[in-house]
């Protein structure tokens, strides 16, 4: 299944902290690793002059079905990151307008852009909807837009022509020409970018519909596979990006999240005639836990181990999640 509806992803091993081991002489050996761990509570401690610009209603309305969002962990985390991003955003900035001074031309300024990967019930989501909010209220990037991969899936008919119907969410279900075209539009200084719009109920793109971007000072674009490497020498999606996040969880929690998460669904969204999903409505709850599990072994579990989890080393900023959805650290990519 795709993007937003009942999916998942699997980490098995993780990027770490440097770690050591004995050497035959009795010497710790540090094992290479291009990430620093974070505890939480240091995490916190980076940024504590910065307040928290959100209502707990607002935080209400961001978080997704099933996660526990709450005041605190956006304190503790997320107003920490929104600080690092903007640190981030303001030297892309200065780069570009000393590269600009070099050149002898004033070249326009052009959107910083961030992707945000991760397993379907991981709640990146939830990630990348708290970070538009919270970056748009740093003054110098008042204008945050925020695109899902949703979009660039290829139109249901398209799927079932092709026989890949049940591959929804792999790398081939997309327009990826379409995805890399959009966001280089957007990278370029473009006045106006469309995109194509995704409806959850429906499960298909929608023919009348359309997401426009219009000049933003940050674009955050959220999916399954926007980290993916290169292939064949070509321009990859991710070349595009300034900073990148991978949000990480044991295999085990996001499952019990994704069955638990179709079960909401299960008594919310599906209830909807107009839902794809309206035939799982009348389920009991043993066939629903049946059923989801039986989603996540054969497409969801896949598509983590073979294409999703790769990416997570390419990734910025990891941020590892404990079994109850709280962040409990942060790994950075040094510098």
């Amino acid at each position: 299944m795709a993007e937003g509806t009942p999916t998942t992803t699997a980490p098995a091993t993780r990027p770490g902290p440097p770690t050591t081991g004995a050497t035959a002489h009795g010497h710790a050996a540090a094992h290479a690793t291009p990430f620093v761990e974070i505890g939480r509570d240091a995490w916190a401690d980076l940024a504590p002059a910065t307040r928290l610009p959100l209502t707990e209603t607002e935080i209400v309305q961001l978080r997704g079905l099933g996660d526990r969002l709450d005041m605190r962990e956006v304190q503790d985390v997320y107003v920490p990151l929104s600080r690092l991003l903007n640190l981030y955003a303001a030297g892309a900035r200065n780069l570009h307008r000393a590269t600009s001074d070099f050149l002898g031309e004033r070249a326009q300024r052009t959107p910083f852009v961030i992707g945000v990967a991760g397993s379907v019930a991981v709640g990146k989501s939830t990630v990348a909807r708290l970070l538009r909010e919270l970056l748009s209220r740093w003054d110098d990037t008042p204008r945050v837009e925020l695109v899902t991969t949703d979009g660039f899936l290829h139109p249901n008919a398209e799927l079932e022509r092709r026989g890949i119907m049940d591959r929804k969410g792999f790398p081939e279900s997309y327009d990826r020409r379409h995805l890399l075209r959009f966001v280089s539009q957007v990278k370029s200084g473009a006045e106006e970018v469309r995109a194509p719009f995704y409806s959850h109920t429906s499960y298909d793109i929608m023919p009348n519909a359309e997401v426009v971007v219009r000049r933003p000072d940050i674009l955050i674009v959220e999916g399954l596979n926007v980290l993916q490497p290169p292939t064949a020498g070509r321009l990859a999606l991710s070349d595009l990006f300034d900073f990148t996040i991978y949000v990480d969880a044991r295999t085990s929690d996001i499952e019990a999240w994704f069955v638990e998460r179709f079960l909401a669904l299960q008594k919310g969204a599906f209830t909807q005639e107009r839902s794809f999903f309206h035939r799982f409505a009348d389920m009991d709850e043993p066939e629903a836990r049946a059923f989801a599990s039986g989603v996540w072994r054969s497409v969801n579990e896949p598509n983590l181990i073979e294409n999703v989890l790769p990416t997570r080393s390419r990734a910025t900023l990891v941020l590892r999640k404990a079994a109850d959805h709280a962040v409990s650290s942060v790994l950075l990519r040094k510098i």
